[in-house]
């Protein structure tokens, strides 16, 4: 999986429009203040990572692929960047950071119960969890059909509704749980913003 992810962002565009940017980063921004100790986990080319710097947090940014870090220092040299392992523990001690921010990554992970741990083992006591990923609700589904959303040869591992972001997170109790869905008409919302604490 690293190689798929290097030779990615090896193919993406350097003038990328990542999908809801405007929405994940005012969400990010709601829920980030000035000292915050902040994990950017999946932080890609580090706009969102920057923009949390800029609001005061002392962010690390972190990514699979060597190539979104490149980026990301060729855009923003002041971050603190990390090359972290796929689905490998984070090299983080246990408590380090008040906010986990993960967006558009939950659904690329192929161990879903790894992963929370570790950001749950990340995460100082009442510190908290911040997600964004593609809805899925029923009427998405129904309107454009699975293989939309969950191509074959890609690479979203897990499709997502509020319900079940929900459950995940309560299954590896996290509390204090909020998940709402956002963008597009009423019944067909594309985009879940979660925030749960530790």
């Amino acid at each position: 999986m690293k190689q798929y992810y290097e030779e990615l962002w090896a193919r993406l565009p350097e003038d990328l429009a990542p999908p809801d940017l405007t929405l994940r980063r005012g969400f990010a921004l709601a829920n980030v203040g000035p000292g915050d100790r902040v994990l950017d986990l999946g932080s890609g080319e580090g706009d969102l990572a920057a923009d949390m710097a800029g609001a005061g947090a002392r962010v690390t940014a972190a990514d699979v692929a060597q190539g979104a870090l490149d980026r990301a220092r060729r855009r923003h040299p002041q971050l603190d960047l990390r090359l972290v392992g796929f689905d490998a523990p984070l090299p983080f001690d246990d408590g380090a950071f008040d906010v986990v921010w993960s967006s558009e990554v939950i659904e690329h992970v192929a161990d879903t119960a790894r992963w929370l741990s570790e950001v749950r083992r990340v995460l100082a006591r009442g510190g908290r969890v911040l997600l964004t990923t593609p809805s899925h609700g029923r009427l998405r589904l129904l309107a454009g059909g699975i293989e939309r959303y969950s191509v074959p040869l890609g690479d979203h591992l897990h499709l997502y509704t509020a319900r079940s972001l929900r459950d995940v997170l309560s299954d590896f109790a996290f509390g204090e749980i909020t998940v709402r869905a956002v963008g597009g008409p009423p019944l067909a919302r594309r985009l879940l913003l979660a925030r749960a604490v530790r």
